[in-house]
């Protein structure tokens, strides 16, 4: 296993994994909580959903329409009773939550372990708030690659190429038809990573998330919920 400051992260082999879905649990509920009858939600993808959606389910809620950013969150959330519409049928979006694979102290993200993060990105962008809920693991003291990329099929080699240090994951294609890969250069400073993907012709998108997307982090320790501040405008 590699050592703390070679991955970044907060010592995950000493969490327990019934910790981790504990805490998961309790970043669920407190996102749940600001959840409020006739809300328009999105809903992100990935284990930290999970219980969110069971939490939303068990609530009396009344006229809240949700946005699923992937055909798996799609399907969860509709057999647990939600109403699911499209983006374009209620944007702006009241709300929106999700998890994150990496949460740096600046409020930086990394996402898209579950190939979601351009629709995730899309919905956190149309939301007024968006806020991303973790167990304590996901916080780490520098992201550490690899970050996830959603390419156009259309010479996907020769965007590869161009990155460099990038493969594609053999995975299906992302819930629209792209390529997903992973980005394995290194990560000095997030923004001039962001800023360089973003404009690598044939990245649709990348998995970076800047802090300005965000509006809250919570974070689930042993101790009780940390909440961290985004740098979302509010509207």
């Amino acid at each position: 296993m590699a050592p703390p400051r070679a991955t970044g992260r907060e010592q995950p082999s000493l969490i327990e994994p019934d910790d981790v879905a504990l805490q998961k649990r309790a970043a669920a509920k407190a996102a749940a909580d600001e959840v409020l009858d006739g809300m328009s939600v999105g809903l992100g993808t990935g284990t930290t959903v999970a219980p969110l959606l069971s939490e939303l389910a068990g609530r009396d809620l009344r006229d809240v329409r949700y946005v699923a950013s992937s055909p798996a969150t799609e399907q969860a959330a509709r057999a647990l009773g939600l109403t699911l519409l499209a983006l374009d049928d209620i944007v702006p979006l009241d709300l929106a939550v999700d998890g994150a694979d990496q949460i740096d102290p600046d409020g930086w993200l990394i996402k898209g372990g579950g190939a979601a993060h351009t629709r995730e990105k899309i919905i956190a962008a149309a939301a007024r708030r968006f806020v991303v809920i973790a167990s304590a693991e996901k916080a780490v003291r520098e992201l550490s690659p690899p970050v996830p990329l959603e390419l156009l099929s259309f010479g996907a080699f020769a965007t590869l190429a161009e990155l460099g240090d990038a493969h594609l994951r053999e995975v299906p294609p992302s819930p629209d038809g792209g390529l997903i890969a992973d980005y394995f250069g290194p990560i000095d400073d997030p923004r001039t990573l962001s800023a360089r993907l973003a404009e690598t012709p044939g990245v649709v998108e990348h998995g970076l998330f800047a802090p300005e997307l965000v509006s809250e982090i919570v974070i689930a320790r042993p101790g009780g919920i940390e909440r961290r501040a985004g740098a979302k405008p509010a509207s």
